[in-house]
């Protein structure tokens, strides 16, 4: 596999950062995911984190060096995700069940597949186009498609944050599966959470995407959608890549699998508090650290 990837996440306009955001990848397989948190101080932030995790986690223990079946994993890996979560709730003694929303995309054999569960968003460009785009579970997204309003419309609505599926909380997650689609030489495929896409038409993120590489375009999209969101703007994470045939060895942004052996895997996480507000104190993110591990062991089999 041949790539050039990119990953950012910001706070925005809010006190602290939920999102969270990872890659790896094996000799022959990629993993992207993003999460969003959601829910009360440090707890939305948790139930992200468990979600990159475990999903590295069990991607690390599957991908040897490829995944047996994509479609299969994602949709198992998502569950496991989602009863860690409650798990960890339960542990904790919670009065409420953190939930985050979540989007991974699994790369191999040229092929991409993809799972998600909320509003985080992939975008999948091609030769300026954009040939997939993951549908939101959100009722402003039930709104559009019946009719009643537009999609401009949809990007100003009093209620454009509301959604209906998620991990976490007391209703089981409904997994949208989609995907296996080929890749070709210089598509983009970029994994973004609302903060981003809620502030951008579809247009400029199409046209900054088939425009240019994935280590210029998303500071760019980032910064206009961190401009526009301002003082009350939400997080804001992408993950992208660039796929290609050949060599661009002189990119500090390249990677090339092609030399690792089947054992070798490859794992990029920023670490719970990394983007945080300085109020979590360094014992709490130790603590938070400690149980999501906790949580994760009982699933890495």
């Amino acid at each position: 596999m041949k790539f050039t990837v990119f990953q950012d996440s910001r706070k925005g306009g809010r006190e602290y950062n939920q999102d969270r955001v990872g890659y790896s990848y094996s000799r022959d397989a990629l993993l992207l995911v993003i999460a969003d948190g959601m829910g009360g101080h440090l707890h939305g932030e948790v139930a992200a984190q468990i979600t990159v995790e475990l999903l590295s986690d069990q991607f690390q223990k599957k991908a040897a060096p490829i995944i047996a079946s994509p479609a299969q994993f994602l949709a198992d890996a998502l569950l496991n995700c989602h009863e860690a979560i409650y798990n960890y709730a339960i542990a904790q003694h919670l009065l409420e069940i953190p939930r985050t929303t979540v989007v991974a995309c699994i790369i191999q054999d040229d092929m991409a597949y993809w799972a998600h569960v909320g509003d985080s968003r992939l975008y999948l460009i091609r030769d300026g186009y954009t040939i997939a785009q993951t549908r939101d579970h959100s009722k402003v997204q039930k709104l559009v498609e019946s009719g009643v309003i537009t999609a401009d419309q949809a990007l100003n609505h009093a209620e454009k944050n509301k959604i209906y599926n998620c991990l976490g909380g007391t209703l089981m997650p409904d997994i949208d599966i989609g995907g296996r689609v080929a890749l070709h030489d210089g598509d983009c495929i970029m994994l973004c959470t609302d903060g981003l896409w809620g502030s951008l038409a579809d247009d400029e993120i199409t046209h900054f995407l088939s425009s240019f590489p994935v280590m210029f375009a998303v500071p760019q999209l980032l910064d206009k959608a961190e401009l526009r969101g301002g003082k009350f703007g939400d997080n804001l994470t992408a993950l992208a890549i660039n796929w290609h045939d050949g060599d661009l060895s002189e990119d500090p942004s390249f990677v090339s699998t092609v030399k690792l052996d089947q054992n070798t895997i490859s794992t990029h996480i920023d670490p719970l508090g990394a983007n945080s507000t300085p109020n979590i104190s360094d014992e709490d993110i130790e603590k938070a650290i400690a149980e999501i591990q906790a949580a994760i062991n009982k699933y890495s089999k």
